[in-house]
């Protein structure tokens, strides 16, 4: 063998190699389709890996697994994938699990997601909403009574004369009461 088989303590290839990495089957690498910049085509796309499009399509999406709209792309379409990130232009509703929209990217349609990420320059021509969150869903019992209990504690306080400062913190409220400070006013 000769010294390009060698690294530099020379070791052998043989030596020198790293146990093989097994890839998890259910967790695709990479992109299994990529759709050119010259590339145009319209019709119903549907894949269960991960895809790149940076060419032009008009129809619908439904991609199982990640879709990258690259910058040279123009999508005449709805697209519903597990994680979309979006760098070129996309006419037509979007569904996934996390958006993220690159500063390049260009969006006339609705958003629905659990994350959306948008960098400066980004452009939305539509209506955006946050699934899985509470505030997309109406409160429960427990949070009904826990309003009505600040409402209350609130209620009462002015009928003391007290002074409430509330603050909402996430979905937690916290309430202070505090006794209102004689003012000028009220002494004359």
């Amino acid at each position: 063998m000769s010294a390009f088989f060698t690294n530099r303590r020379g070791q052998t290839e043989v030596d020198a190699q790293e146990p093989a990495r097994e890839v998890p089957t259910d967790r695709p690498v990479g992109f299994d389709t990529v759709i050119g910049s010259n590339t145009s085509f319209e019709g119903s796309f549907v894949s269960s890996g991960n895809v790149r499009m940076d060419g032009q399509f008009a129809g619908s999406l439904e991609v199982s697994g990640n879709i990258l709209v690259g910058e040279s792309a123009d999508i005449h379409a709805d697209i519903n994938a597990r994680n979309i990130s979006i760098a070129g232009t996309v006419r037509g509703n979007i569904t996934g699990s996390k958006v993220q929209l690159l500063r390049t990217g260009r969006i006339w349609g609705d958003i629905n997601a659990s994350a959306l990420t948008t960098e400066e320059g980004a452009f939305i021509d539509g209506k955006i909403t946050m699934v899985g969150h509470s505030a997309t869903r109406p409160p429960t019992d427990d949070e009904l009574a826990e309003r009505e209990a600040i409402n209350d504690s609130i209620t009462d306080a002015e009928d003391d004369d007290e002074v409430i400062e509330a603050e909402l913190v996430g979905e937690d409220v916290a309430v202070e009461a505090a006794a209102d400070e004689p003012s000028e006013a009220d002494d004359r």
